[in-house]
């Protein structure tokens, strides 16, 4: 059976009713910031590993977690750290380089990039807010040969 995890970002005090839905179906959460209001977080019932955003300065959470699983580890960040528009995915790569995977936020575009090592995994904006039009999302499989796939999910504004 496959170990699921699901990774949320930017929900910015509001986040999709699909992906709560989604994101309670899974094994573990993981927010990458930008949170705003700390109840927002009361919706997911799985055991859920959150990091601050730059909009979460009043929210008592770290600014970078690490989560040990089957085949790795993942660093979750919110990324603004490494490049204020864009944060630089060499930046990252650079500050956790014994990561598998490096989850960050802040931009609210869904990336997965696995080209180099460690990946770079952004899920997107979960919430209402500068989310292109669709709220976004991700969950890590992971199965039991501890072989990783990212699988994206986007749900239509509502």
């Amino acid at each position: 059976m496959a170990l699921k995890i699901g990774i949320l970002s930017d929900s910015h005090g509001w986040i999709h009713p699909d992906i709560i839905s989604l994101m309670n179906t899974c094994d573990q959460i993981v927010h990458a910031g930008d949170i705003i209001e700390e109840q927002t977080l009361s919706v997911l019932t799985q055991p859920l590993t959150a990091v601050r955003g730059n909009n979460d300065k009043h929210i008592k959470l770290k600014d970078i977690e690490t989560l040990s699983l089957p085949g790795g580890k993942i660093v979750i960040e919110h990324g603004q750290e490494h490049g204020w528009q864009t944060p630089s995915h060499k930046s990252l790569r650079q500050t956790h380089p014994n990561a598998r995977a490096i989850i960050y936020g802040h931009t609210h575009k869904q990336v997965i990039d696995t080209e180099s090592s460690p990946w770079i995994i952004n899920p997107g904006a979960s919430g209402a807010v500068r989310n292109g039009g669709s709220s976004k999302c991700l969950v890590l499989s992971i199965n039991s040969s501890q072989n990783w796939e990212f699988t994206p999910h986007i749900f239509e504004s509502i």
